[in-house]
């Protein structure tokens, strides 16, 4: 799946690292792509709501099923939340910069995940849009 394909409107994304505070990057992803008409599931450890929607502590936690998961973490967690990806079945990952690794990214490669890197969703999608 290319970067653009990955950018859908019909598709459901887990933010992991949604975050209730408007300065850091996990708020502002979120906010970006709920204000453009994405579907998007705040996750989120510690909270129960991000933005005023209801957030899940992990993706497993969730009942259904998502079509993307940008990461906006350090690559330690998005190291851990990638075998929940694995698990849950999910093909498709965006790992904002920052919070790739070479582990990350081998075991995306390993286990089939496509994954985008060093591209910021919140640019590439103003792009695709102009």
């Amino acid at each position: 799946m290319t970067t653009a394909e990955m950018l859908n409107k019909k598709f459901t994304y887990a933010v992991v690292g949604a975050s209730n505070n408007e300065t850091k990057f996990g708020y502002q992803v979120l906010m970006d792509l709920h204000d453009a008409g994405y579907q998007v599931v705040p996750i989120n450890l510690h909270e129960d709501k991000v933005m005023g929607l209801k957030a899940y502590h992990k993706i497993s936690d969730y009942p259904g099923s998502f079509d993307v998961v940008v990461f906006v973490v350090p690559p330690a967690a998005t190291e851990e939340v990638l075998k929940e990806v694995k698990q849950k079945g999910i093909k498709n990952v965006w790992m904002q910069p920052g919070a790739e690794s070479e582990k990350a990214l081998a075991y995306c490669k390993e286990n089939r995940i496509n994954c985008v890197n060093d591209d910021c969703i919140m640019v590439r999608r103003n792009k695709e849009v102009s």
